[in-house]
């Protein structure tokens, strides 16, 4: 067996076991915790083993944060907002992602060199530079566009429950419920159809019973999800109480007027797909069908014709 392979080997097992070493350091206390509550009789605290693991995760990446964490004010309040928006409430996770920014922009084009200088054998050229380079953009970008998934998904999430639990909200209004009893049904209801919309609402109850108003906690609602519809649903409900009108009456017209927005997203969405299928159809498709239906043609007339035409037999 070659050195190179034996020592790509070598360093493969090194660092899935460096991984999994440190996996099991992290863990060993929620660990110990479940099986001490297994023994107890009593329920897993999952609740308590995120918030632990993450600071555990930026007490290990606070050396390497101080390297890509923005100095400016605003730039951190605009990432913390982010990462609420992502549903990511801890303040340590804000160390986390600069930190593992930095370890991905080190590691990768170190990765790269050394598979590129021990397992390939190539010397150090442009084209090894510039993949280097690429490989260090990767890793500084990454972290941004797993981020920007996350949002996008909880947003969606948000998005798709939020008629659903505006009806419910509507009928436990209509049945004699106050608006923060029936959110808190409504919150009940919807743990296991929409966890992250159930969440932002119990935290918004949560500050009303600590003693914020309404409107800052409704703001906070806002800012925390980032979603449009929350801004018209928090809006109307304000102005309900403001005006003093039905609120009842309000959120049912809201909700079917979120459907119908639904509706319509949904029709330009299949409006697009013929613009979006010509590109694949021209470049994929329609070569295949010509070669499958004027290949034997052509494959006939290079046999039979263009002899013939130069006078063979």
């Amino acid at each position: 067996m070659n050195t190179p392979v034996v020592l790509l080997i070598a360093v493969f097992f090194s660092v899935t076991g460096m991984v999994l070493g440190l996996g099991f350091w992290l863990t060993r206390d929620v660990a110990l915790g479940r099986r001490l509550n297994q023994i107890q009789g009593g329920a897993d605290t999952p609740s308590e083993a995120g918030p632990a693991w993450t600071a555990k995760m930026a007490k290990l990446a606070q050396p390497f944060a101080h390297l890509s964490a923005p100095k400016d004010v605003e730039d951190a309040s605009h990432l913390r907002v982010k990462f609420m928006n992502a549903g990511l409430r801890d303040a340590s996770w804000l160390t986390v992602f600069f930190g593992i920014k930095v370890i991905l922009t080190l590691l990768l084009p170190l990765g790269y060199l050394f598979y590129s200088g021990l397992v390939r054998g190539q010397s150090l050229s442009m084209s090894v530079v510039f993949f280097t380079l690429g490989m260090a953009t990767v890793g500084c970008y990454l972290p941004n566009a797993v981020l920007a998934m996350k949002i996008r998904a909880r947003q969606q999430e948000i998005d798709q429950a939020l008629p659903d639990a505006i009806d419910m909200m509507t009928v436990c209004v209509e049945a004699g419920l106050a608006l923060d009893a029936a959110m808190r049904r409504s919150c009940e209801e919807l743990h296991m159809s929409s966890p992250a919309l159930a969440d932002e609402l119990g935290l918004m109850l949560l500050e009303l019973q600590a003693g914020a108003s309404r409107v800052n906690a409704m703001h906070n609602l806002v800012q925390r999800t980032g979603v449009a519809d929350v801004t018209t649903f928090v809006t109307i409900l304000l102005q309900s109480e403001h005006f003093g009108t039905d609120v009842g009456n309000a959120m049912r017209t809201l909700s079917s007027m979120m459907r119908e927005t639904r509706r319509q997203r949904a029709e330009e969405r299949a409006a697009k797909i013929p613009v979006k299928m010509l590109f694949p159809l021209i470049f994929f498709i329609f070569p295949s069908m010509f070669i499958v239906i004027l290949g034997p043609a052509m494959i006939g007339i290079f046999k039979v014709l263009l002899p013939s035409m130069s006078g063979g037999n």
